[in-house]
């Protein structure tokens, strides 16, 4: 039972930062002198702070702050991405320690050669940190064994039966988790941005292609292998165009990068900077979007609708390209949804909101799959 109560108290500062005793006596249900021999121990071991709260007013005797001490256990996280790898440290409380952007990942990247400078970035941040992580992390665009960190396809970085995550660990003497990049956003957002207290939310992100995570009633939805969430490959057009995965009309053809800078006129391949920068510029102009946004808010809404009739989730989270073109297409996406969905006045069931931690989503959801099978033991 102490060790129990020791976990969740731990738990819970980690995922809610500084919070007062009396906050944790309710919030576990646990009597006050139960949580004060728990803070006092983990005080002890140099895992939490106590302090008194600032501003405090009115009489009687305060209720003590706990704080997460960051360095009383670190993990690594993991971001690889089509154009960018970073390694980051992250402690506990989930705040960032340290970072290496490791350089770039260009397409056809060699894995042995990316995980060599995965463990250069992890000695480098151990030595800067005097001590070594528990654990690693990894967000990887592409379709995951969760049971072993198998990449069974990666289109984007050209890989098929890679197996990272025992690559990882042989590398680095870790225990390591590999996930797919959306469903890792999905869980940041749950836990850490907008969707902190939703426990039903669909993530969806625009990078290269189209990614989703799912969180159901608290849970994160990976499937039998781990792969659940591949939205992009809906098919949504009988007569589309080719899309990599080798299928016609995917979503992905008509919602990704490509489809978006055809939407504002921009050439097929350039760097994202310049379609963000256009994305900002028609935002600030405040004229009405051109009608080939708008189109591409009717295909947008019809996917957002297909899942929503599917998971009646709460919130509807749009990360990467699609955060920047919300507020361009949100009108158009509401309109259409509410026409597509079977539910009662759906829109006024599903918010459909901006991702609150930007890029950060998925190196901030691979700390937490690491975290979370290290917090019991702090």
């Amino acid at each position: 039972m102490r060790r129990a109560n020791r976990a969740a108290v731990v738990r819970t500062v980690h995922l809610r930062g500084a919070t007062s005793r009396a906050a944790l006596a309710a919030g576990l249900e646990l009597n006050r002198s139960t949580i004060k021999s728990v803070v006092d121990a983990l005080a002890a071991d140099g895992v939490v702070v106590e302090s008194l709260p600032v501003g405090r007013q009115g009489a009687g005797r305060p209720s003590m702050v706990v704080t997460p001490c960051p360095r009383a256990a670190w993990v690594v996280a993991v971001e690889i991405a089509v154009g960018w790898l970073t390694v980051a440290a992250v402690g506990l409380g989930g705040g960032v320690l340290g970072q290496r952007g490791a350089g770039p990942v260009r397409r056809e990247v060699d894995p042995s050669e990316l995980v060599g400078r995965v463990a250069d970035a992890v000695s480098a941040l151990s030595a800067e940190l005097g001590s070594r992580p528990s654990a690693m992390g990894v967000a990887v665009p592409g379709l995951v064994r969760a049971s072993d960190g198998l990449i069974r396809r990666a289109p984007n970085l050209g890989w098929s039966d890679v197996p990272l995550g025992e690559l990882l660990a042989a590398a680095t003497g870790l225990g390591v988790l590999v996930r797919n990049e959306s469903d890792l956003g999905a869980l940041a957002e749950h836990v850490r941005g907008c969707a902190r207290d939703v426990d039903d939310l669909v993530f969806l992100v625009v990078d290269v292609g189209v990614g989703g995570g799912v969180i159901s009633g608290g849970v994160s939805i990976d499937g039998a292998g781990g792969y659940a969430g591949e939205v992009g490959h809906m098919a949504v057009r009988r007569d589309g165009r080719a899309c990599r995965c080798g299928s016609h009309g995917c979503w992905e053809t008509e919602v990704g990068e490509g489809a978006l800078r055809r939407a504002v006129g921009l050439p097929s391949e350039g760097p994202r900077s310049h379609l963000r920068r256009e994305l900002v510029r028609l935002r600030n102009e405040g004229a009405p979007p051109p009608d080939e946004l708008v189109e591409y808010g009717r295909w947008l809404a019809m996917g957002v609708g297909n899942l929503v009739n599917l998971l009646d989730p709460e919130v509807v989270v749009f990360g990467g390209l699609l955060a920047d073109a919300l507020p361009l297409v949100v009108d158009t996406l509401t309109e259409h949804v509410a026409a597509a969905c079977l539910l009662a006045r759906p829109t006024a069931l599903v918010a459909l909101v901006p991702s609150a931690l930007g890029a950060s989503g998925p190196l901030l959801g691979a700390a937490e799959v690491a975290f979370a099978g290290i917090l019991d033991g702090i």
